[in-house]
């Protein structure tokens, strides 16, 4: 298979170092970072993270900095997620739209203080899209992209691990939620946040100079509880229902066509810039939406395009992430299906690398 030829264009982390003494054993490039995405095998990392605990080099999820008296003003154009409720020590899961609605990213929003924001953002180049915004309407605000480099503590034994660490205090977190929390005299944000459904946190790195010291203090403490190096895992994502910006949605889309309208306020989110095309959208409805489908047979091979979806020898979608789930012995697939045949139920066929298979629209994701 080919190999990606590493280079200074595909910048190392602060915990670089950690991620190859644990044997990662491949990598994907995203915002123009290494992100790994194998370590042992995907099934067997997708094993562990539901039993136990790992620690994840997620520095690539990138973050555009608002600083300023407009930097609140800002942010709310970006999202048509309502943003006045929100306060200091919150983190609100935001899609991104343009001006026709399309969206951008599907960031996670820190709010800092109210003239402080980072937006944690997928593989796209939103900071420039953030900085055009910024200096066409004039505002006082400083966009950049500060040396910020998450680390994420993922799995059941999570919190446990994270005591160890930081303390009992970080129990009282709650869900999105996040508080400050000192580590060889720096303060780290620490929010419990992340890309699996199995629990966890996200430390947000300042600076690089304690990064492997902070990688190895989790490993140390966690020795007992089966800690390991691990990377957000494809099995799990999927049965989860979580999205993946440039795979499974693009700027093409919606946040409706995505299932995210539960994220979008939209007659209230006044000056968000796509709010005039998204109202037309709530009006009418999606005419396709993204759908869990289970697709049947034998473990499918890897999905890096889009594969048809047919009823009746009609196109009527497309597959933009697929895996064998150990766990519910099945194919589970997510899909953008058209308003037609995304009803639970519904029986449709998958063009597969391998061939025409079955498959069924399911009522929810798995978990």
């Amino acid at each position: 298979m080919p190999q990606i030829s590493l280079s200074r264009r595909l910048r190392r982390t602060p915990f670089s170092d950690g991620v190859e003494a644990a044997g990662v054993k491949a990598y994907t490039v995203y915002n123009r970072m290494l992100l790994p995405t194998v370590f042992e095998n995907v099934e067997a990392d997708y094993r562990h993270l539901k039993s136990h605990v790992q620690v994840w080099d997620v520095s690539c999820e990138r973050q555009v900095e608002l600083r300023g008296p407009d930097a609140g003003r800002l942010m709310q154009m970006l999202t048509p997620r309502d943003l006045r409720g929100m306060l200091p020590g919150q983190c609100f899961y935001v899609p991104i739209v343009d001006e026709t609605g399309g969206m951008l990213n599907d960031p996670v929003a820190v709010k800092l203080s109210d003239d402080r924001w980072w937006i944690s953002i997928a593989d796209s180049d939103l900071l420039f899209w953030v900085k055009g915004v910024a200096n066409g309407y004039r505002l006082d605000v400083l966009v950049d992209e500060p040396d910020v480099s998450p680390l994420a503590v993922q799995g059941p034994k999570a919190e446990d691990l994270m005591v160890r660490v930081f303390g009992d205090r970080v129990r009282d977190i709650r869900f999105f939620k996040f508080d400050m929390f000192e580590f060889e005299g720096r303060d780290l944000a620490v929010a419990r946040s992340g890309y699996s459904k199995q629990g966890g946190f996200e430390i947000y790195l300042e600076g690089t100079e304690i990064g492997m010291p902070l990688w190895n203090a989790l490993f140390a403490a966690g020795e007992d509880l089966q800690v390991r190096a691990g990377c957000p895992n494809l099995i799990e994502r999927i049965e989860g229902g979580l999205l993946s910006y440039g795979n499974d949605m693009t700027d093409d889309n919606t946040p409706h066509e995505c299932g995210l309208g539960k994220f979008c306020n939209t007659h209230t989110a006044i000056g968000c810039i796509g709010r005039d095309a998204l109202l037309r959208v709530a009006k009418e409805g999606p005419v396709q939406q993204i759908r869990p489908i289970a697709i049947e047979g034998d473990a499918v091979p890897p999905c890096d395009r889009p594969w048809s979806v047919f009823a009746g020898g009609r196109r009527v979608g497309q597959v933009t992430s697929a895996a064998w789930s150990p766990d519910f012995g099945t194919n589970v697939s997510i899909g953008m299906l058209r308003l037609s045949h995304w009803e639970a139920g519904t029986i449709v066929e998958v063009e597969t690398p391998d061939g025409m298979r079955r498959a069924t629209v399911q009522e929810r994701f798995w978990i």
